[in-house]
Order: C-alpha cells, then sequence, then structure tokens
C-alpha cells in the first residue's frame, strides 16, 4: 500500500460502522483511547502533519482502490482532526482524518444519557442476543434502500444463497423508504413491480443486472441515464417496460407503502438489515455467512445446506470487484 494510503480495518467508514454497532464496549473503549491519542499527538499518529488537500486526495485514493468512486465535497479542520466531505453513490459523508492524512479517526461518541439510551436503535439492540427460532421454511427478509451502497453489497452477498435455497426458504427483499433522493424511490418501485408482475426469481434476475452495473451506478438516478441501460435489462430478462412502468404508477405505491409499514413496526430505519424468522441477524457480507445463518434457521437443514458458497464479500456499492464485508449502513 502506498505510504500516503489511509488506513481502516474494512471501510471509509467507519462512522457509520460505529453508528451500526455502538454498544459494544470494547469498541467504544478502544475509540475513546485512540482519539485522546490523537489529541495528545497533535492529531497524528506518526508525528507528521500534511494540508487538508493532501488528507482528502488520500481518502479519495483509499475509496478508489476499494472499487469506489467520490468526489471531495469539502474539507475542514475541526481541533485535531481533519473534517473531509465526499460524495458517494449519490450522498454526502463526512470523514474525520488524522492530520497525519493517513488514519480515518473513530467517531466521537457524546458520553449523554440521551445518546446511551434513547438513541440506540430498539431493534439491533433488543435481538442482538436473541436466538433465530428454528422453522421448516424460514422467512428470510433483507430490508434494503435500493440505492444504498451497502445494501448493494448486500444483495450480491444474497443472490448466491437465494440461488441455492430459494426452493426452501421464503427469501425477500424488503423495500424501507428512499433516503438517497425520490430516484430511490422510483427504484423501488420498479422491483416491485417486476416482482408481482413476474415472481420473485425474476426480481433477483434483476437484481443481479442491476446491482453489477457501473454504467447504472455512475446514472445516479437520472432517468434520461438509465433509459439507456434498462431496456436491455428488460430485454435480456423478458420483462415488459410498459407493463412495469404502468404498475409502477397504478398498484406498486401501496405495496411499498406496506413495506415501509412493516420495516417501522420492527423498529428498522438502516439499509441493510437482516431479519430471519422475525429476528434482526448480524452476518458478515459473504454469500458463504448469509448462506449458513439461513440454513441455521431450518428445523431440519436440506441437502444445499451442504454446499459451501464464496467466503469473500463484494465491494459496496455498483459493480463486482472484491471489497471488505463492514457492519457500515445507510440510515440509522
Amino acid at each position: 500500500m502506498p505510504e500516503n494510503d489511509i488506513k481502516s480495518n474494512g471501510s471509509f467508514l467507519s462512522l457509520a460502522r460505529m453508528r451500526q454497532n455502538p454498544w459494544i464496549l470494547t469498541t467504544i473503549f478502544l475509540a475513546v483511547v485512540l482519539v485522546v491519542y490523537f489529541f495528545l499527538n497533535g492529531g497524528s499518529l506518526t508525528g507528521n502533519v500534511v494540508s487538508e488537500d493532501v488528507a482528502a486526495k488520500n481518502l479519495v485514493s483509499f475509496i478508489e482502490a476499494q472499487g469506489g468512486t467520490a468526489e471531495v465535497v469539502s474539507t475542514e479542520q475541526i481541533n485535531s482532526m481533519y473534517k473531509v466531505t465526499v460524495s458517494y453513490q449519490g450522498q454526502d459523508i463526512p470523514v474525520y482524518i488524522t492530520l497525519d492524512g493517513k488514519y480515518i479517526a473513530s467517531s466521537l461518541l457524546p458520553l449523554t444519557s440521551t445518546n446511551a439510551s434513547a438513541k440506540a436503535p430498539a431493534s439491533s439492540a433488543s435481538t442482538s442476543a436473541k436466538t433465530v427460532p428454528k422453522t421448516d421454511k424460514p422467512v428470510v427478509d433483507a430490508f434494503i434502500f435500493s440505492y444504498c451502497p451497502y445494501g448493494l453489497q448486500f444483495e450480491k452477498a444474497l443472490l448466491p444463497a437465494y440461488d441455492l435455497l430459494k426452493s426452501k426458504a421464503d427469501i425477500n427483499i424488503v423495500a424501507i423508504g428512499a433516503m438517497h433522493g425520490e430516484y430511490e424511490h422510483q427504484e423501488s418501485l420498479r422491483q416491485i413491480s417486476i416482482e408481482q408482475l413476474y415472481s420473485t426469481d425474476k426480481l433477483f434476475a434483476y437484481l443481479k443486472e442491476f446491482d453489477y452495473n457501473t454504467d447504472i451506478g455512475s446514472c445516479r438516478g437520472e432517468a434520461s441515464c438509465l433509459d439507456k441501460y434498462l431496456p436491455a435489462i428488460y430485454t435480456k430478462l423478458g420483462i415488459d417496460k410498459a407493463k412495469v412502468e404502468d404498475y409502477m404508477s397504478e398498484s406498486a405505491e401501496a405495496i411499498y407503502a406496506e413495506q415501509g409499514d412493516l420495516a417501522s413496526s420492527l423498529g428498522i430505519s438502516g439499509s441493510p438489515t437482516f431479519v430471519i424468522n422475525g429476528v434482526e441477524t448480524q452476518v458478515a457480507r459473504t454469500p458463504q455467512a448469509i448462506q449458513q445463518a439461513i440454513c441455521d434457521a431450518f428445523t431440519t437443514a436440506p441437502t444445499e445446506c451442504a454446499k459451501n458458497l464464496s467466503s469473500g464479500a463484494l465491494s459496496a456499492g455498483f459493480g463486482g470487484t472484491s471489497g471488505a464485508s463492514t457492519g457500515a449502513s445507510c440510515g440509522a
């Protein structure tokens, strides 16, 4: 790795990962120790200090090395850290970097009663210790923002597990809203329409084409740009574009609202959130880990569970490059 590359334990969004699992005592302790060390050493782990621009360039280089694309929106120094805001997959994300431009700093967790209790997501806090009940046919729900880079990463890992276990388990994609804009809302309506008009199989076939298409990711939801790529997917999969668009405008909205209500009733607001037999489940974002989590929920595991899938993770966002399995998410 080049000398100026930023280092992180799996994702440039350690802040998002901290929000995903904020109540692990060891993580909090280490984060506090690290932040104290920053301040005692002038915000630098190595003793060197670089400019804001150099730190920002290092961050962009790091993201690109993970297979992503980002643009710097703004930079500023806040006390003994640089705050670099980047545009990534249509979302502006602030990232805190040590002054030597080499490390992403852990989030500063406010030690107040509000943040220690009321801010903890009820779903993750209350279900983390629960055991997933075993059933003859597990119900598996992946709650996703359709343009969330981490939701896309999870979907890509889920696809092989779906192909393997689709006849044995009830595996679903559930839309939970649109935090990135109206184009995300429209994409969720499109996916709902494809599933309702055709089948869940057809939806997952569409996701294989959609999630891996970097050109679609570059469109940032722009309709005129999407029109260059979606028709080819429709043709390849035998999907009638007119029927899908009619269903989107006439019927899909009610199902979209129902799925959003389901997420709200379970206290789910982050993408991806994985629920098996009604219990939120933390799992590595690899096909093998997802397969194993589903197989563990069978009363009697089917023979398909003996097959080994890939234990490698794919990159967050659109495309098929390899990446790291992280706990980062979009939303709370």
